[in-house]
């Protein structure tokens, strides 16, 4: 039955217009933006179109609503929309402050709605299999992660590179490791609008001594999306970029005479992953969740975690120096 509408069908929500139909549940589109009434009337031919977001809400047969509008409106059709029944599929990120997120939480729990955020790479197969490695032991101690998001892209100008592009890299770091960071910091530079930052560097410090880091920049010469797990067995290497989407290398170090580390290389191992599309897995997730009532991998909860890593980040990159700021769990 198609009961979902999309809110939002500009970059992204092309792609989840294009899935959410492929899965026979696309109802209505919702965008404010005449020329994308005419594409999506010419590419979806029987599903609605309409440039109001409260005539979507207050239609009884749509049971879900997909946001995919601009980040500072997340909140706000959130909101509306889980007082008004549906259960919510919000892209990242769930909202731009960390009250508001907490809000968004409480209002799903006490209205018993499915809030579900759009951390795409939670579901991708590549990381799926990557996380099933690590719990497994597979990789020894998780010691260092670093995660690159780079390319040449899309600019905003109502959120900074940092709010745009680390909230996937953040989301998968969290799972990996399984705990928050005690330590986050983060600096950049805004070279295009002031600021608005176009790269940051953050650094998380997890209990047990892991680390990481997450350089992001939509002002980069080409497109680079990896990730990087170095353990106390195997090196495990993500990079969504290439066909051999993971890769593991049983590189050891050995002594010296006790004193002195040498590193011996090993043939690397190409891990097989699925092909699934993680969106539609993502959508089909939320379609599943929203069904049964199951809460959902990436549900509000999850998403705030993000939010208070991203809000801690902040704070550091406003007060211009790279220095440690400790997340209050």
């Amino acid at each position: 039955m198609k009961d979902i509408a999309l809110i939002g069908c500009g970059y992204w929500g092309r792609n989840l217009a294009r899935n959410l139909s492929n899965l026979g549940k696309l109802a209505v589109v919702c965008d404010s933006n005449t020329e994308i009434k005419t594409a999506v009337q010419r590419d979806y031919p029987g599903v609605g179109f309409r440039d109001s977001v409260d005539s979507v809400l207050s239609d009884e047969d749509i049971k879900s609503v997909v946001i995919a509008s601009p980040a500072s409106t997340h909140y706000s059709i959130a909101r509306k929309a889980l007082l008004s029944g549906k259960d919510v599929f919000v892209e990242k990120p769930l909202s731009l402050r960390l009250e508001e997120g907490e809000e968004l939480a409480r209002i799903s729990e006490e209205r018993k709605r499915i809030l579900m955020v759009g951390h795409v790479l939670r579901y991708h197969p590549a990381v799926t299999k990557l996380k099933d490695m690590i719990d497994g032991g597979e990789l020894g101690k998780v010691q260092y992660i670093y995660s690159n998001r780079l390319n040449i892209g899309k600019l905003r100008t109502e959120e900074n590179i940092l709010w745009s592009f680390a909230p996937h890299d953040i989301s998968v770091m969290l799972d990996l490791v399984g705990e928050e960071p005690v330590k986050v910091s983060s600096f950049g530079g805004c070279y295009l609008n002031s600021g608005i930052y176009d790269t940051t560097l953050t650094t998380l410090e997890f209990p047990g001594n892991t680390k990481g880091h997450i350089f992001v920049s939509w002002l980069h010469p080409y497109k680079e999306q990896r990730l990087v797990v170095v353990g106390s067995g195997k090196m495990a290497v993500f990079n969504d970029c290439i066909e051999e989407k993971l890769v593991v290398y049983p590189h050891t170090i050995k002594w010296k005479d006790g004193r002195i580390p040498v590193a011996h290389r090993a043939p690397h191992e190409v891990i097989p992953v699925g092909g699934e599309e993680p969106l539609r897995a993502e959508l089909e997730h939320f379609m599943e969740c929203s069904e049964t009532g199951r809460t959902p991998r990436t549900d509000a909860r999850e998403g705030i975690r993000v939010l208070r890593v991203l809000q801690k980040a902040g704070e550091t990159l406003k007060r211009g120096r790279h220095e440690d700021s400790i997340i209050c769990i």
